[in-house]
């Protein structure tokens, strides 16, 4: 999420961010970091996708208005989604809003939730 923030809120490049990024991370362990990475992969890759399954689900909410850190936050979430099938959907929504309790505003707890049990279902669905 943080690297996706930067990227969004850094206007840097993705390459940028990564260099930066790890800089700063200082050492995390080989599996943190190659999921981490993978995971950035797949919310590039996938983000014109991404925003519009969020800008479809979530109502009268423009993309661009909603707080930085709930965005990225649906970014992730939608990536790992959609990067990552075997994860079971649950587990990634859990994980988004234990996030989310961290780093959201508490009244984002219940918009995230919602958005991403919708983009859930659509997802289950296809």
């Amino acid at each position: 999420m943080q690297m996706l923030f930067q990227l969004d809120v850094g206007r840097q490049t993705p390459e940028q961010v990564r260099a930066t990024f790890w800089q700063s991370a200082g050492d995390a362990e080989v599996e943190v970091r190659g999921f981490a990475e993978e995971l950035f992969r797949s919310a590039i890759d996938n983000q014109e996708q991404i925003d519009g399954l969020i800008a479809q689900n979530s109502k009268h909410w423009r993309l661009e208005r909603m707080p930085a850190v709930d965005r990225n936050l649906l970014r992730m979430a939608i990536a790992e989604m959609i990067g990552f099938r075997g994860t079971p959907f649950p587990v990634v929504i859990n994980e988004a809003l234990e996030i989310a309790r961290r780093y959201s505003a508490t009244e984002s707890i219940n918009f995230l939730n919602g958005i991403l049990d919708a983009i859930a279902r659509a997802l289950i669905g296809k």
